[in-house]
């Protein structure tokens, strides 16, 4: 396990999960986790994670291929603020009204223990909260070590053939139609003016619903990617022009995670 400079003090590591979370395929974990990073996690006494319950079933899936140190029954599990999942721990309000919270969060390594941070798929503090903490160990001085892992965004950037010297991950966007559409042609006049690919995601259930404002939205020579279920069986990478997709007459599946991108 890498050590933290300050002997003193443990070190937050960033632990990544599948990308499976919700659906009803599940990886085997050591496909899509390198073996340190499994030791790594199978080493932690001390976690913080979106939700226990994800957290147990993942750590359970680590130990079926690195045996944990100790039971699941006995490692500390902290669970992040509601409020962080509702709102995200990256406006300025966030920082100021939950700092002390974040910071008891991390009182076990300022003891000397290591702890891993974990969201319910892929990387933390990602498209998933957990910058909060990052942002407290760095201002306690204690060391932050990511882990190698899945991480949806890039992975779906890699397969678009879209820029990927210039991007952005914009997160999600407005469900009501007349402000989903402005958002989509803002995003759309970023592409087309400065050739940075736009990412975007979505709830799954929600997928097809968005595809079909993209297609009604955008340009017909407007490039729109869709990265659907990476690294499970069901995987679909696919990147064409509104006016080819409205031929093909394409429908989302509801019930795996999509990463959408807007281009030329």
């Amino acid at each position: 396990m890498v050590e933290n400079t300050n002997q003193n003090y443990g070190t937050l590591f960033l632990v990544p999960g599948t990308l499976d979370f919700g659906c009803d395929e599940q990886i085997p974990i050591a496909h899509v986790l390198p073996i340190k990073t499994l030791q790594v996690a199978s080493e932690l006494g001390y976690w913080i994670c979106e939700n226990s319950k994800t957290l147990r079933a993942y750590l359970k899936r680590v130990g079926e291929v690195c045996p944990l140190v100790q039971p699941i029954q006995q490692i500390n599990i902290q669970e992040l603020a509601h409020q962080i999942h509702k709102k995200g721990d990256h406006s300025g309000q966030s920082r100021s009204s939950q700092k002390s919270d974040i910071a008891q969060l991390l009182k076990p390594a300022l003891e000397g223990h290591s702890m891993g941070l974990a969201s319910e798929a892929g990387m933390p503090a990602v498209a998933d909260p957990g910058s909060s903490v990052v942002r407290a160990a760095h201002a306690l001085n204690i060391a932050v070590v990511p882990l190698v892992g899945p991480s949806s965004i890039l992975m779906a950037l890699s397969a678009f053939g879209l820029n990927g010297q210039s991007f952005a991950f914009v997160g999600y966007v407005p469900h009501e139609s007349i402000a989903l559409a402005k958002r989509l042609k803002e995003l759309e006049s970023i592409a087309l003016r400065s050739e940075q690919t736009q990412l975007i995601i979505e709830t799954p259930y929600r997928n097809n619903a968005l595809f079909k404002s993209l297609l009604s939205n955008l340009n017909s020579n407007t490039r729109v990617g869709i990265s659907l279920g990476l690294t499970m069986s069901q995987m679909k990478n696919a990147c064409k022009s509104v006016a080819d997709w409205k031929r093909m007459g394409f429908e989302l599946p509801q019930n795996l995670p999509v990463v959408f991108a807007i281009g030329i």
